[in-house]
């Protein structure tokens, strides 16, 4: 597929130290990526995303980056990164690589040098802020938990860190911290990467450094300078290249995703956002245990399908990451084999529809779960930790803790990729840095594959539909009973035709809505036969000219 097609494509993400070990040492790598290429090629995924693989001492999994010039020695080599590449390309999937720069690791030779004195040329590449050694700058909150100042006991001034405290904020106030940036995106396009995905990218600009009412996300959330700055990058770097862009936004707002994306002003292809994963925070609040609100989500869903659609921008649509728990266990019912597999089409074939360019996480497409870990110490992730910490500090009872990591932590997405039902999944010969998920014997890929009902050819089947039919790119949206308690529906037209996506999320059954014309061609659906009702779980695309 030619870039200049890049809005009909679909993006498969990867998150390497969970996707296949190459060497035993049961930790993924490259070589285990080009392992498993022919498998991607089968999907028929057109990019494959890999989150961070440079260097970094791996506190928050490699978004801590030491060296953005080098490969992780954990992942392998620049050898084998450009290998990955030449064997991609023959198959017709290009790689995007990850970036995270609104922050390094405090171990990068930046920061190791801006830390030794207040007069180190260095000390401007980072947010220095005076304070006392009891109360620091301002009252903001880190992202993980925390006050998001650290407090240097060699120069008396606290660094920001809006996440973990190895990771601190760069200055990009600092023509020179822009400068270095640009220089090292452009190294990777030279080396031939096909794309970029930029982890936070809405805090590379911060406001005011005052007290807040909240966390403090006003100061520094899609803050005064970052169209300037990403539109600089955009000139500088990649924006009279074939290469695709994605931004991550954290707490944004449709008409600065516009922005960001809008041809016009020259800044991304498109965004990342998450509010429509937010809808099992209760009041906010994600460390806690709740049922999902339906409505909410497809009020969510809407408002964002319609504004960015009518506002000339362009946005990412997903379920799944590396930071979100698994879909299937989320809002689909992983209860019983028949339920994950009426649930899992159901909430593929129900995104797919939509407009955007569709992100698919390692396993997704064959309905990987949760994990379900009953114990603390089968769990690795710093934002996790530190919520068991902080959970228990509350007065939570350690089960009660536990039974909202289970549903709420990030390494839900991060254990290893299920490939058969030989030992740890197929994805080592070691020991596995995470524990496997109990359920791999019956929930793997070679099972998914060689099984003709399979969620995994649902997906390849909504991604052949995504390059085909010019009506998912380019349509508008029209929601349809928007308050109905069990069915998410919505019109998609272009030019004389439409698609309809009816999609009932409840496991029973509900009678068709009177209101709606269900007639014409099913394109996709999840049973083999159509009744005078929706059964659970039942999804469909009808497709009418």
């Amino acid at each position: 597929m030619a870039v200049s097609d890049w809005r009909k494509s679909v993006v498969y993400q990867i998150y390497p130290k969970s996707f296949n070990d190459s060497n035993g040492d049961g930790t993924g790598d490259i070589q285990g990526i080009i392992q498993k290429l022919d498998y991607l090629q089968l999907l028929g995924v057109d990019y494959i995303w890999l989150t961070p693989v440079y260097e970094s001492p791996m506190n928050d999994n490699g978004y801590d980056i030491s060296n953005y010039y080098e490969v992780n020695p954990q992942f392998g080599t620049k050898e084998d990164l450009q290998e990955l590449l030449d064997e991609a390309h023959k198959k017709d999937l290009k790689v995007m690589m990850d970036l995270a720069f609104n922050h390094t690791s405090t171990q990068h030779p930046w920061f190791i040098e801006s830390k030794k004195s207040k007069d180190n040329p260095y000390r401007d590449y980072y947010i220095w802020r005076d304070g006392t050694y009891d109360t620091p700058p301002t009252n903001w909150e880190s992202k993980f938990g925390g006050n998001a100042w650290t407090y240097d006991d060699d120069t008396n001034q606290y660094y920001l860190r809006l996440f973990d405290v190895t990771q601190a904020d760069l200055n990009w106030e600092n023509d020179k911290v822009r400068h270095e940036i640009f220089k090292m995106i452009n190294y990777w396009i030279d080396f031939g990467i096909d794309g970029f995905r930029f982890d936070v990218m809405n805090l590379l600009s911060k406001g005011a450094f005052e007290n807040s009412d909240g966390p403090g996300k006003e100061f520094y959330t899609d803050g005064p300078r970052i169209h300037e700055y990403i539109h600089e990058m955009n000139q500088e770097t990649f924006g009279d290249k074939e290469v695709m862009t994605v931004g991550e936004m954290s707490s944004t707002t449709i008409d600065h995703c516009i922005k960001y994306t809008n041809p016009k002003r020259q800044e991304l292809n498109s965004v990342f956002n998450f509010h429509h994963l937010k809808v099992d925070y209760p009041n906010g609040e994600k460390w806690a245990k709740a049922p999902y609100d339906f409505i909410q989500l497809k009020e969510t869903l809407m408002k964002w399908q319609l504004g960015i659609y009518e506002g000339g921008g362009w946005h990412a649509i997903f379920w799944c990451n590396h930071d979100q728990p698994r879909v299937v266990s989320r809002f689909g019912k992983d209860d019983t084999e028949e339920n994950r597999l009426r649930s899992a089409k159901m909430l593929a074939i129900s995104l797919h529809g939509l407009q955007g360019t569709p992100y698919i996480f390692q396993g997704e497409e064959f309905g990987m779960t949760n994990p379900g870990f009953e114990r603390i110490d089968q769990y690795r992730d710093v934002e996790s930790l530190n919520a068991y910490d902080l959970l228990k500090d509350k007065g939570l009872t350690y089960q009660e803790v536990i039974e909202i990591l289970k549903t709420k932590s990030r390494d839900n997405a991060r254990t290893p990729m299920q490939w058969d039902d030989s030992k740890n999944a197929g994805f080592t010969d070691g020991q596995p840095w995470i524990d496997v998920a109990e359920n791999y014997a019956d929930i793997n890929a070679k099972n998914a594959v060689e099984d003709n009902n399979s969620v995994f050819y649902t997906y390849k089947k909504l991604i052949d539909l995504r390059h085909n039919m010019e009506i998912l790119t380019t349509g508008d949206i029209r929601p349809l009973l928007m308050q109905h308690k069990n069915l998410f529906v919505y019109e998609r037209n272009l030019s004389g035709e439409s698609l309809l996506v009816i999609s009932n999320y409840s496991a029973r059954t509900v009678p068709y809505p009177e209101d709606v014309n269900a007639d014409g061609e099913i394109l996709i659906s999840n049973y083999d036969d159509r009744i005078s009702e929706l059964r659970p779980f039942e999804t469909m695309m009808i497709y009418k000219k």
